[in-house]
């Protein structure tokens, strides 16, 4: 099996990780745990897991120029980025954060265009406009509460800069990703990120009666730590090493569905005719921004 097929399904399988943690991190917010307690339990159990398997592999050094590039992958990749889904998610839906961290595509599209000069074109402007569009209805004409969640339109304005930040995520840790190999990028950037949240998330992580939680909560946060946490990231790095980073921001485009498909049959959300409008505009418009011109046929 080629590299390059190997990391798109490295990239398929963190993309339906994702689309499930949408669900199970719900499910545990604010009942077990709160949003940035959350954080620090993520970021904390990653950095653990990566230094432990860390030991076995042959040890990097990070060159000095590296650094101020790793700190910033870290800001936006495991600080803000986390930072504002999990809040975001707390106050908004399973449903409603799936269709919006799908606008990562168009976002990198975005940033690329105006920190690396991405060729612009018609059809990916006008892409990004009407993804943006899809986004943009699901926080002004959505409902502002439902059952466990208080503050939707905030919920879905938090996830929205979360998807900002991955985006921004994905094209400064590229450089990084070529560079080193994937555990020892993972170390320094999750110990990086405990430091940064840790004055952040202290307090709602102290708060949580770890002694006393059920079953339930133990094997979901486990998931979200090994799985949504761990395995992504290093999946994620291992596929940006064979891929670009538009390449793997086009897998956010199956995120949705498979979240939606899970949070509709756990019972947790239902489809609303303003969602299945606003993903529709977002796909659309994920599809027009990822979607690669046709060439030109040669006169014979």
């Amino acid at each position: 099996m080629s590299p390059r097929v190997l990391a798109l399904l490295a990239a398929f399988g963190a993309t339906s990780i994702y689309g499930i943690n949408h669900t199970l991190a719900k499910g545990l917010m604010p009942t077990y745990i709160q949003p940035l307690g959350f954080i620090l339990l993520r970021v904390s159990g990653a950095a653990i897991l990566f230094w432990l398997v860390g030991l076995f592999i042959k040890p990097e050094k990070i060159d000095r120029a590296d650094w101020p590039r790793l700190i910033a992958s870290a800001v936006f990749g495991m600080v803000i980025n986390m930072l504002f889904f999990f809040k975001g998610l707390s106050l908004s839906t399973p449903i409603n954060s799936s269709v919006i961290v799908t606008l990562s595509p168009i976002l990198v599209f975005i940033l690329s265009a105006i920190l690396i000069r991405e060729k612009l074109t018609i059809l990916k402007i006008s892409g990004a406009i009407i993804g943006l569009a899809g986004a943009i209805a699901l926080v002004v004409f959505g409902k502002e509460t439902t059952t466990n969640a208080p503050n939707i339109p905030l919920g879905n304005t938090l996830i929205i800069i979360n998807a900002l930040s991955f985006g921004l995520y994905l094209i400064v840790v590229r450089p990084l990703t070529a560079k080193y190999h994937p555990f020892t990028l993972m170390k320094w950037l999750f110990l990086t990120a405990v430091i940064i949240n840790f004055p952040i998330t202290i307090s709602e992580f102290t708060e949580v009666d770890w002694l006393n939680l059920p079953f339930s909560a133990i094997w979901r946060m486990s998931f979200v730590v090994i799985g949504t946490t761990f395995l992504t990231y290093l999946l994620n790095t291992y596929a940006l090493r064979q891929v670009s980073a538009s390449t793997i921001g086009v897998f956010v485009y199956l995120q949705p569905v498979i979240a939606i498909a899970y949070a509709v049959i756990s019972g947790v959300d239902q489809m609303t005719a303003l969602k299945v409008l606003s993903a529709g505009l977002v796909f659309l418009g994920v599809f027009m921004v990822t979607k690669n011109p046709a060439r030109k046929r040669a006169r014979s």
